[in-house]
């Protein structure tokens, strides 16, 4: 349903009067997502996981530069069609609780994510009142404004504006921050019950564990690049990841008693040319400093590991 391949996204960024310089925190991001599944992109807080959610759904700023390829149900996702998928046929739950109107009652805003879908206004308000019920949210709470509640339950909120609609594609952008566990349980159950129906969801979040409850793959994301996919199954045991950074994710786990193997050194130390993990990697040779490692696929997975 979607697939991308080899994306980068970089910004112009301006110093003062003439200089200009070209910030990238995309360098090479691929994944594919099919009908059914859920598809998470995990990676450390701040590495740019949301610009992936924002270029699929076009809502990068206008000094974004994007290259490679991203396709929606075997047709290339242009501008223009993006604009036509986007609230129908692809729903988005964003980070920010910034996209809330703060000028509009929230009850108002779910309801008109429901016609904008295709619903017509009784089934929109019914489609409405069922996802309030679905994540908590009081009856009371449709007719006040943004500011009059939590950050939880602005989450919730925006949930639920995104799953009124029959969108085919669901992207979720850290679905859960701020939920207390109960009402992050839930939202997530409720995901991979969409995608048991036949949606497709893609998650994006640095929550490693949540993820593995609902996914059926996880893609790895470091400094950029995509590291690896592997299926859930595979973190069930370190040996069955290929990739040293995503073993390392696995043991930083609680339950796992945060036996992390990090060598010390500071993470991504290469010049820019080599792998992404050179010089926090516990099997970094000289080669790994100088040439980036080509997509290899193991299993239903792939990796990008010079060791693998």
């Amino acid at each position: 349903m979607l697939e991308i391949n080899d994306l980068s996204i970089s910004f112009s960024r301006y110093g003062g009067w003439i200089s200009r310089s070209q910030l990238r925190p995309i360098r090479c991001l691929d994944l594919k997502l099919e009908k059914g599944q859920i598809v998470s992109v995990v990676g450390e807080s701040g590495a740019g996981k949301s610009l992936l959610a924002h270029a699929v759904l076009g809502l990068l700023p206008g000094n974004a530069t994007v290259s490679g390829q991203m396709r929606y149900q075997g047709a290339d996702l242009s501008p223009t069609r993006i604009r036509q998928l986007r609230g129908r046929e692809i729903a988005f739950i964003p980070q920010s609780v910034g996209f809330l109107s703060p000028l509009w009652r929230v009850g108002g805003q779910v309801a008109r994510a429901a016609r904008l879908g295709g619903k017509d206004t009784a089934r929109a308000a019914d489609s409405r009142d069922r996802a309030f019920a679905r994540y908590h949210l009081a009856a009371d709470v449709k007719s006040m404004f943004p500011y009059q509640i939590s950050g939880g339950m602005a989450r919730r909120v925006m949930t639920a504006a995104a799953t009124v609609t029959d969108a085919k594609l669901i992207v979720a952008d850290e679905p859960t921050s701020g939920m207390d566990e109960d009402n992050s349980r839930n939202a997530l159950a409720y995901l991979r019950e969409l995608a048991d129906r036949g949606r497709a969801v893609l998650l994006i979040t640095h929550d490693i564990e949540a993820a593995l409850t609902v996914s059926d793959q996880v893609t790895v994301f470091l400094n950029g690049v995509s590291v690896e996919t592997a299926d859930s199954k595979d973190f069930e045991a370190v040996d069955g990841l290929r990739h040293p950074y995503t073993q390392q994710l696995l043991n930083a786990l609680p339950q796992r008693l945060f036996t992390e193997v990090v060598n010390g050194h500071r993470r991504g130390a290469g010049n820019g040319t080599g792998c992404v993990h050179f010089g926090a990697c516990p099997l970094e040779k000289d080669v790994c400093g100088h040439a980036a490692p080509p997509r290899k696929r193991i299993g239903n997975g792939w990796v990008r590991c010079h060791h693998a």
